[in-house]
């Protein structure tokens, strides 16, 4: 980036990572530049702010986003209390980018559309590292605009392209003709969207901690409520995942949360379905009737759909990047975090070397970084950006010194060919070998453990 050295850094998203990644590149002396589809910061995090993180706020709350804070007088929460997901916006978030180093640079309601280098495409090679990248933004008042940038960090998450419902990876047959029955992601179903749920045949699928969180959230309901009814399809044999390691996990919260929903299974409250993947859905009068593939149906008012996330990628094919072909992350990281074969321990620590693409200075973080892997703790993308902004700033000691310390979550899975799933925000993202959307978390939501974890089917 040195012959490009008077043009910012282009930082997409305004979430915990897009922060973060803001305040160290402050600290290391560039000019940060920030975009925020959204009208405030945390805008993906606000959809779930009903949800409590498994993680406490010591694994929350970035370095250098708590020096900025602390210059102004802001006191840390206490580090061992598990916040809602609308504290970590309120406590940490809408402070941190109230703060003029950030505030100034921060730009809201401006969504990136694309994403490519200064007068070429991707098919262009000469003196393409020396050109800078031009990063265009749609504006909430219908304006569009062209950013000229050194660097991108693109930390944009993925909570706004959630999985579809089908076992294919593709929607389910009539998925989207039955659209008006399903619900966002990890609705508020006893608040926000109590009048959608109460007293409603509601199916809930998908085998992560948003499910998780999600279920027990309507089984409360249904204490008010009693004719509600709570079913849960998912596509594996067992939910044993999903119940967790109970006491031996690393984040006591998450333990809790799958041994309280098997003892709602075993009770009856909840009407588990195994094996269930989701063939077509086929939307009437009395409800949706969605059947799986060996034929059986579930007849429901409202389906939740907990099924992950997965990135958008289209704003940036005009750029050159390596992806690793299962779970779209970059290739270097994708056979580390990879569920079908990811097991026990924590995911290594890894920064901008195993995060590099062929388009150098061009970075994906955070759960976006983790392409379709369920798994994701904000302390690892906190790391990310750390390293990210050490290496856009020439500094490759600091850049390739990577650590990172996790909680085990005490459930080990029993080798390839085992899926691992997160707990999930959102955020983001059954029980995660490493800790999590996206969010998620974001856990975050989607329940998420540090941070955002995507919820996995």
């Amino acid at each position: 980036m040195d012959s490009l050295t008077n043009l910012p850094v282009a930082v997409i998203g305004a979430g915990p990572i897009g922060l973060a990644a803001a305040a160290h590149l402050l600290e290391q002396g560039l000019e940060p530049v920030i975009f925020e589809a959204g009208p405030a910061a945390g805008a993906a995090i606000e959809q779930w702010r009903h949800i409590r993180l498994f993680s406490p706020w010591r694994y929350n709350i970035d370095a250098a986003a708590a020096r900025l804070l602390q210059s102004t007088g802001w006191e840390i929460p206490r580090p061992t209390a598990l916040p809602y997901g609308g504290e970590l916006i309120d406590a940490y978030l809408t402070p941190l980018a109230a703060i003029p180093a950030i505030s100034s640079r921060l730009h809201t309601g401006a969504r990136v559309t694309a994403v490519t280098r200064q007068g070429m495409d991707k098919t262009h090679t000469k003196n393409r590292e020396n050109t800078p990248f031009l990063v265009r933004v749609e504006h909430a008042d219908g304006q569009t605009s062209d950013h000229v940038v050194a660097g991108v960090i693109d930390a944009s998450g993925t909570w706004s392209t959630p999985n579809p419902l089908g076992v294919s990876g593709l929607p389910a047959v009539g998925e989207v003709t039955a659209a008006g029955r399903i619900s966002s992601p990890l609705p508020d179903v006893k608040d926000r969207n109590r009048q959608t749920f109460a007293g409603r045949r509601v199916l809930v699928i998908g085998a992560g901690h948003s499910a998780a969180n999600t279920l027990i959230s309507l089984s409360e309901l249904a204490k008010d409520e009693p004719d509600t009814r709570i079913l849960w399809a998912i596509r594996g044999a067992s939910a044993q995942k999903v119940y967790g390691g109970g006491d031996l996990d690393g984040l006591p919260a998450r333990g809790q949360l799958g041994s309280r929903l098997r003892r709602l299974v075993e009770a009856g409250t909840i009407e588990l379905h195994t094996g269930f993947g989701i063939k077509a859905l086929s939307d009437g009068t009395t409800g949706v009737t969605v059947e799986s593939v060996d034929g059986r149906t579930v007849l429901a008012h409202v389906v939740v759909p907990c099924t992950g996330f997965r990135p958008d990628l289209n704003i940036l094919q005009e750029l050159r990047l390596e992806l690793d072909p299962a779970v779209d992350a970059p290739r270097e990281l994708g056979p580390l975090i990879d569920p079908e074969f990811h097991s026990c321990g924590t995911v290594a620590p890894h920064g901008a070397k195993l995060l590099a693409h062929p388009d150098q200075d061009f970075y994906i973080v955070g759960m976006k970084s983790y392409g379709r892997a369920p798994t994701f703790l904000l302390a690892t993308g906190y790391e990310q950006v750390r390293s990210v902004a050490a290496a856009l700033a020439g500094d490759r000691e600091a850049a390739d010194t990577v650590h990172l310390v996790l909680p085990e979550t005490g459930v080990c899975s029993s080798g390839a060919g085992t899926s691992c799933d997160a707990p999930a925000p959102a955020v983001d993202t059954g029980s995660s070998c490493c800790g999590t959307p996206e969010p998620v978390l974001i856990g975050i939501p989607t329940g998420l453990a540090h941070g955002r974890s995507a919820p996995a089917r």
